[in-house]
């Protein structure tokens, strides 16, 4: 963008020619301090360094100094090299490779004996990760980076040189493209009075922003990809520390220990183990007369959710941090709250309302890390050897019965109690012994040993980056050299096994089992306490895996795979000259479409279902006729997406749908929407063709002109319209750079909804996900809402609430808004609209009975009968409305056929 060329090409020219022109080979002489490259102390007041500057200082440094290693662990989603900074002892940095080799057998636990164990753990280092900056807009944590990384390289303290000498720090900046966007906004403004980030135009993600951290169990995007990797299948850290902000108000951190509730797939260890580093933390603070640090009920922050970058730590036997600070460039305040000036166990040491000032929190954050390590250097041996403990443990018990015990086993064991005499006395009184082995352990219920991929489910192609999501993780996958059987069934050679008996058999349960969330309420008949973020996601059930659960011990003519599983060959089979038939149960296939029509070839979609080549298809197969290109395209497709497509010798009978090119428009909106953006990943991945369209360009009208199809993501219309409140305030347009003026405005009732109507009523389509369908209210069209009470407003909390968890859903695969999908599959629904049942032609629908399968949900009986995916007519275009997050993080992929179908049917049908 011009203003970031801008300030990086004038701000920091100098500095950066004198840090850029620093050897990488390590030199004798003074480390060069911040305030010597940047002009500024870190920490001063209105002075951010960027990422450019960073980086130019990180390997300054790294050549002036023998207790660092630099080293790049992968390229960011903007094209940036991420860097890893490698900080200790001399001693140890000659011995990196031997160090990362113990972390990682204790880490993995197999085959390794507990006297082992002990021998490993007294020879090794403990391995320790510290970032900063995966949330941009925080920037204390990657100010404070640099500081520390100075610190570390300069200090020669007796606990620093002990801390260097029993410790391996890995510091690591997290979102290299976010700080440089950030640092840039901030900075370009020469009135420093009026520097500040909160009007940025986009997201500080490339995609998907704050979402960068929801990303850990998936690895979508690079940078994730890049930390899992050090984490996981590299280095092994036994703690890792990501700093965040900002603290709850009246304080100034946040530090662990966290609220409940407990996710019950880790080992107990890992959370006993965080109490007494947050301990420790908290500790040294108040030590250091640094009061104002909270704990647990000071903040919503739990350890329930897999998907952050601390909380993925838990499932993998390591302590995840997450601190929580104030602070910004610009002074801010710390407000006087009544309740946080009163000391309790939750906040020991309260702080004064004051000015506060960059530099303190800086100061803080420096503290924490001295905290931390200082831990890990007097608690180096217990752990590392306690890291192999709960890997071990992990490992007995997938090979032995176990059983997980949760909230749905609890009330399954009062209702088993119900009626039956207590028994003992006083405070001994309790239920009767014999229920615990009749309920609590009952086979049935046992844990799974493991999971079996069928190599000949319809979307393998998807099971594979399943597969590879774990992999990512450092989960450990086998593949069948042959056919075997087990249990009874017997599947085809290349199917994949993943066993339990794992040291990560925690993140194996939870990518695989339901989540089963406890209903957690302020009080008795009370409004449920809000989590902080989903409750039931089970990767596997998002993604429309088949899988089969293993509950006895097994085995089979199994080989470990090596590394990221290639798509499974396909192949063309047969030697038709008339065209090809291709199943429209693989996401992958609408890859091979885009193809095509990109190409100006033909593809059809058959409407009803087909027999050829021997086996039946679905209705939506893709029948593309042969012309002289279309061979070379199907063909390299099968090759690389594990396509098959059946070459026939003549034309599949029935009615067909003729695709047409598309272009897609996906609406988004000033600052960025991270449901926009997770969208724009996905049309990359798929191929289609899309371009981001502003309110403004939807005011001026003739949208036929530049869009086909037009996708509103959820979140992305603004609550002010609706009466809910009001969004995030827009800057004036005088206050940003022209480039982005164009980028201003809402979606508003009065002057884009009629240029919406026009474009649906001349043939249109139009693609609403989530809370984006209050469109169809702007439109005027009948979209009635199944959750409203009887006075017509929405159901209240305490009667109906689903947050962030996984639904079932029924599908009627003959419509084509839902060709490819199966009959029914799993949903993300977070407080998703649902429609009633004459709303539209329903594509799928919430059926009767129990319809949770992850997570937590009140009142999920009201969905019953509910639409969750209808279309609409609109004049001679579609409007499509999708209830549920169909394009969730990235990693719902059962549902992405919702859209992608929308994407291409409603053109097909709709244009005159």
């Amino acid at each position: 963008m011009k203003f970031e060329r801008a300030i990086s090409g004038a701000a920091t020219a100098l500095a950066l020619c004198a840090l850029l022109a620093a050897p990488l080979a390590q030199a004798a002489g003074p480390v060069t301090s911040p305030k010597e490259a940047f002009g500024h102390d870190i920490g001063d007041d209105y002075f951010l360094a960027n990422y450019t500057q960073l980086e130019a200082y990180f390997k300054k440094v790294a050549g002036q100094s023998d207790r660092i290693k630099l080293v790049e662990i992968g390229k960011t989603e903007e094209g940036r090299s991420e860097y890893m900074a490698i900080v200790s002892s001399p001693a140890n940095l000659a011995k990196l490779d031997r160090y990362r080799e113990i972390a990682r057998k204790l880490a993995k636990a197999e085959g390794v004996s507990e006297q082992e164990a002990h021998a490993l753990a007294a020879e090794g280092k403990a391995v320790i990760w510290i970032d900063g900056g995966l949330h941009a807009t925080e920037v204390v944590a990657p100010q404070a980076l640099i500081a520390a990384l100075h610190q570390w390289l300069t200090r020669d303290d007796a606990e620093t040189k002990r801390i260097l000498d029993d410790t391996i720090i890995l510091f690591g900046q997290v979102n290299p493209d976010g700080m440089e966007l950030v640092s840039n906004w901030y900075m370009r403004n020469a009135d420093e009075k009026k520097r500040e980030f909160n009007s940025l135009p986009r997201l500080y993600h490339k995609y998907i922003g704050h979402d960068n951290n929801r990303d850990y169990y998936m690895s979508a995007m690079k940078e994730t990809t890049n930390v899992n990797r050090i984490f996981f299948r590299e280095w092994y850290p036994q703690i890792i520390y990501n700093h965040h902000q900002t603290g709850p108000a009246g304080t100034v951190v946040f530090v662990p220990p966290f609220r409940d509730p407990f996710n019950y797939n880790y080992d107990p260890l890992v959370m006993t183990t965080l109490s007494e580093v947050g301990a420790t933390m908290h500790s040294r603070l108040i030590a250091e007369g640094k009061p104002g640090s909270t704990m647990r009920s000071g903040a919503t922050y739990s350890t329930w959710n897999n998907g952050m970058e601390r909380s993925i730590t838990y499932f993998h036997n390591a302590v995840g941090l997450l601190t929580e600070i104030i602070g910004s460039p610009t002074p801010t305040e710390i407000p006087l709250l009544a309740k946080n000036q009163i000391a309790r166990n939750d906040l020991p040491a309260p702080i004064a309302p004051q000015t506060w000032h960059f530099r303190q929190s800086i100061d803080y954050s420096l503290t924490m890390n001295y905290a931390v390590l200082d831990y890990a250097s007097r608690n180096r041996e217990r752990l590392l050897f306690n890291m192999w403990r709960m890997g071990a443990n992990s490992i007995e018990r997938g090979r032995e019965d176990s059983w997980t015990v949760t909230p749905k086993r609890i009330e399954a064991l009062e209702a088993a109690a119900k009626g039956k005499p207590l028994v003992g006395s006083g405070r001994n009184q309790g239920l009767q012994p014999d229920l615990f082995k009749q309920v609590l352990r009952d086979p049935a219920n046992r844990d799974p040993r493991g999971y079996i991929i069928p190599a000949d489910q319809a979307d393998l192609p998807t099971a594979v980056k399943f597969l590879n999501a774990l992999i990512k993780t450092g989960v450990d996958v086998k593949k069948a050299t042959k056919p075997f059987t087990v249990a009874g069934k017997t599947y085809p050679a290349g199917s994949y096994v993943v066993k339990a008996d794992q040291a990560y058999r925690p993140h194996v349960l939870d990518m695989f089992e339901p989540q089963d969330h406890p209903h957690d309420f302020a009080y008795p008949g009370g409004p449920p306490v809000p989590p902080y973020d989903s409750t039931g996601y089970t990767l596997a059930l998002q993604m429309g895996v088949a899988f089969d659960r293993v509950l006895d011990g097994f085995d089979g003519p199994f080989e470990a795979v090596p590394d990221l599983i290639a798509p499974p060959a396909g192949q063309v089979l047969g030697s038709g000259k008339a065209g090809y038939l291709v199943s429209h149960e693989v996401n992958d296939s609408f890859i091979l479409s885009n193809r095509l029509l990109k190409a100006g070839q033909p593809v059809y979609w058959q409407k009803a279902a087909t027999k050829a080549a021997g086996r039946p298809f679905a209705p939506g197969a893709l029948w593309i006729p042969a012309t002289p290109q279309t061979r070379a395209i199907v063909e390299k497709a099968t090759r690389e997406l594990g396509l098959k497509a059946y070459a026939l010798g003549s034309a599949p009978s029935g009615e067909r749908l003729k695709l047409k090119p598309v272009r897609v428009g996906i609406v988004d909106k000033y600052g960025g929407n991270m449901p926009a953006g997770w969208t724009r990943w996905l049309m990359e991945q798929y191929e289609f063709d899309y371009k981001v369209v502003y309110p403004q360009r939807l005011d001026a009208g003739d949208i036929a002109k530049d869009f086909d199809v037009l996708v509103f993501a959820n979140n992305v219309m603004s609550a002010d319209e609706f009466g809910e409140g009001s969004g995030p305030r827009q800057p004036k347009p005088e206050d940003i750079p022209a480039e982005f003026r164009s980028w201003l405005g809402e979606v508003t009732r009065d002057k884009t909804a009629p240029q919406i109507a026009s474009f649906l009523n001349a043939g249109g389509a139009v693609v609403t996900i989530g809370n984006s369908a209050r469109l169809a209210d702007m439109l005027g069209a009948p979209a009635a809402s199944a959750l409203n009470g009887a006075d017509g407003k929405p159901l209240p909390r305490n009667s109906f609430y689903i947050p962030g968890s996984l639904l079932e859903v029924a599908v009627d695969n003959s419509k084509p808004l839902a060709f490819g999908a199966p009959k029914s599959m799993n949903v993300f629904f977070d407080r998703s609209p649902a429609f009633a049942a004459n709303v539209g032609a329903r594509a799928a629908w919430y059926p009767q009975g129990d319809v949770l399968r992850s997570g937590w949900a009140v009142g999920q009986e009201k969905l019953n009968g509910a639409g969750a995916v209808t279309e609409l007519d609109v004049g001679k275009g579609k409007l499509f409305l999708m209830g549920p997050e169909v394009a969730q993080r990235g990693q719902s992929h059962a549902a992405f056929k919702f859209l992608f179908n929308g994407l291409q049917y409603g053109p097909a049908v709709g244009r005159p």
